[in-house]
C-alpha cells in the first residue's frame, strides 16, 4: 500500500471515532479567471443564477460561485476535483446555445438509461464542467472528486461535514449536502494534483460556530493550513481534504 493510501486509511480511522460536530451546508465554490467580472458574466450567462457581490460572483440558490484573478494556472483536469455540474431543463437546446456562442465541447450528449443525460464542456479559464439534464434539479448540480481510494474519501467528507448518503439517481454513490451532490471518482491508480492554485482552487462548507468544528475537526485529524481567523466580516479558516483538495471552513457574517 503507498504511504499516501495508508495515511487515509489512518486520518478515516480518527474520523469514524466521532461524528460530525453537525451536518454542515455546503457554502461556496472558488474557481479562478483572468477576469472575476468577466468570468461571473460568463456564468450566469451559460449557466444560469444571479450576479452578486457587485459583479464579482454568481449565485446558484445560496451556493456561491467565487473567483481568484491570476494570470496563468492548469485546469481542473487531472486534480483532484476533476469538474463540477449544471443541470438544465432542456439539455440539448443548451448545447446548441453552447456551440452558438463559441463555447469549447468536449463530449456530446449520452443518455444514461432514461434517469440523466449529460455532456461535457470547458468554461474559457480551464474548468472542465459537466452540463446536465437531471430532472429532479437544475442549477447548481454537483462537484466530482477523483481518487484512488473513493469508499475512504466519502467516509472523510462524511465525518468532517455530515451529508446523507445516497446513490444519485440510483446508480452512483454519493454524498447529497442540501441540493448539492458530491461525487467520488476512481482515479485508476493515476496521480491527481491538489487543487490549490487550479482552475478549481477550493471547495467551501459553512458551519455557525466555526471554532468550535476546529476544534471537533482537529480531534479527528484533520489537517488545517490556515486557522480560524476574520476576514472582513467573515471568519475563514483552510484544511486539506484528501488528494490534496483546499477546502474553506466559514462562519457567515450573521453567525
Amino acid at each position: 500500500m503507498k504511504v499516501s493510501q495508508c495515511l487515509l486509511v489512518c486520518v478515516c480511522t480518527l474520523l469514524f471515532a466521532s461524528p460530525a460536530l453537525s451536518d454542515a451546508p455546503y457554502h461556496h465554490l472558488h474557481l479562478t479567471a483572468t477576469d472575476a467580472a468577466q468570468a461571473s458574466a460568463w456564468y450566469a450567462e451559460h449557466m444560469g443564477g444571479e450576479l452578486a457581490g457587485d459583479g464579482q460572483m454568481v449565485n446558484y440558490d445560496g451556493v456561491l460561485v467565487i473567483f481568484f484573478v491570476k494570470e496563468d494556472f492548469p485546469g481542473s483536469a487531472g486534480s483532484s476535483v476533476d469538474h463540477i455540474g449544471f443541470s438544465f431543463p432542456d439539455l440539448a437546446a443548451k448545447m446548441k446555445s453552447f456551440d452558438a456562442a463559441g463555447i469549447k465541447i468536449l463530449s456530446e450528449v449520452r443518455d444514461i438509461q432514461g434517469k440523466f443525460k449529460f455532456a461535457f464542456i470547458e468554461d474559457p479559464w480551464g474548468t472542465k464542467i459537466e452540463v446536465m439534464q437531471d430532472p429532479n434539479l437544475f442549477g447548481f448540480h454537483h462537484i466530482h472528486l477523483k481518487n484512488a481510494d473513493p469508499e475512504a474519501t466519502f467516509d472523510w467528507y462524511e465525518a468532517a461535514f455530515g451529508g446523507k448518503r445516497e446513490k444519485f439517481a440510483g446508480m452512483l454513490p454519493a454524498l447529497r449536502y442540501g441540493s448539492v451532490w458530491l461525487l467520488v471518482q476512481n482515479s485508476g491508480g493515476a496521480e491527481v494534483a491538489g487543487t490549490s492554485g487550479r482552475a478549481i482552487d477550493h471547495l467551501g462548507w459553512s458551519f455557525p460556530d466555526l471554532d468550535a468544528a476546529a476544534v471537533d475537526l482537529k480531534a479527528k485529524g484533520v489537517t488545517f493550513t490556515m486557522e480560524p481567523r476574520p476576514f472582513r466580516d467573515l471568519k475563514i479558516a483552510f484544511i486539506e481534504g484528501p488528494g490534496g483538495v483546499s477546502i474553506e471552513l466559514v462562519q457567515p457574517a450573521d453567525q
